[in-house]
């Protein structure tokens, strides 16, 4: 099958693309910037939509979006974050639905994000968002994508927790100050952490590319989230570390602002569809997951 990955140089997509082309798939990646570094397996690159016919395709993939925690969210930030991911995802679908024939699927990507600050409750793909940000970037996002069940394409979203694996992402930034023996707990270290390894994230995307029935939204989070405290703690055996230096809340709040969301707010998202349509994680555990990516 011939697949278009938009935001497919990012750090899930470096992973897919060479996956997807191993498959046996004929990968083209629709990027932004011209002579970017592309994945191993990509066949073909494009900074414009017209240069394609979709009805030469068998699935899209979107990952495309700036990095939410990459800058303090400013307006302009907010307004960057929010047409990266809302403008690509109408301008791929417009792109679909101006061919006489159709990509059989598009899994877009969205984040746990989704559904706010949910406390100790436990989130399925049905509980209710509360208002933030976030939620409603998510939201506009999904509403995007969706549009293309309009057009007869088979759509899912992968709301993504906090993806991990040693070369990038959020572990990238942690793993310093760990290794320093400075990493701690931040606030009090209740709130929920839903993280899941990258190697599964991109299993999960295939494994929607693949299954004919699947549709709607799917959360892409480890069956086992972990308070932030006790993922601070597996870190430490991972590294074999101290982690005794909790970061106060109201520091964090002052360091990065608005942003300090991403880094406070609770969701023990599970993945109850994943799970009931028979898909399976090869890293379900938080110390399994921190052992192999360290074992490299």
């Amino acid at each position: 099958m011939r697949i278009l990955i938009a935001g497919g140089t990012g750090f899930v997509g470096q992973v897919l693309c060479p996956r997807l082309s191993a498959a046996g798939h004929e990968v083209v990646l629709l990027t932004r910037r011209e002579g970017t570094a592309l994945p191993r397996g990509v066949a073909k690159a494009v900074t414009r939509l017209d240069e394609l016919d979709a009805g030469a395709f068998g699935a899209v993939v979107n990952l495309a979006g700036a990095p939410i925690g990459d800058a303090r969210w400013t307006e302009a930030r907010k307004k960057l974050l929010l047409d990266s991911r809302v403008d690509t995802t109408r301008n791929l679908v417009e792109w679909m639905a101006r061919a006489t024939q159709r990509p059989q699927v598009l899994v877009s990507a969205s984040a746990v994000g989704y559904y706010g600050e949910q406390g100790d409750r436990v989130i399925t793909e049905d509980t209710a968002p509360t208002p933030g940000f976030t939620h409603e970037l998510c939201a506009a996002w999904e509403r995007e994508a969706g549009k293309a069940a309009t057009l007869g394409v088979r759509v899912c979203v992968m709301r993504i927790g906090v993806v991990l694996d040693g070369d990038g992402g959020a572990l990238a930034k942690m793993l310093p100050a760990f290794r320093m023996g400075a990493g701690g707990r931040l606030g009090a270290g209740r709130h929920w952490f839903p993280w899941i390894h990258r190697e599964d994230v991109v299993s999960i995307c295939q494994w929607l590319l693949d299954k004919p029935d699947a549709r709607g939204p799917y959360n892409a989070g480890a069956p086992n989230p972990v308070t932030n405290a006790d993922f601070t703690s597996a870190l430490g055996r991972a590294l074999g570390r101290p982690t005794i230096l909790p970061m106060p809340q109201a520091a964090l709040r002052l360091l990065f602002g608005e942003m300090s969301e991403l880094l406070l707010v609770s969701d023990r998202m599970l993945p109850k569809r994943l799970l009931d349509e028979g898909f399976r994680f090869r890293y379900p555990l938080i110390d399994d997951a921190l052992a192999a990516i360290f074992a490299r």
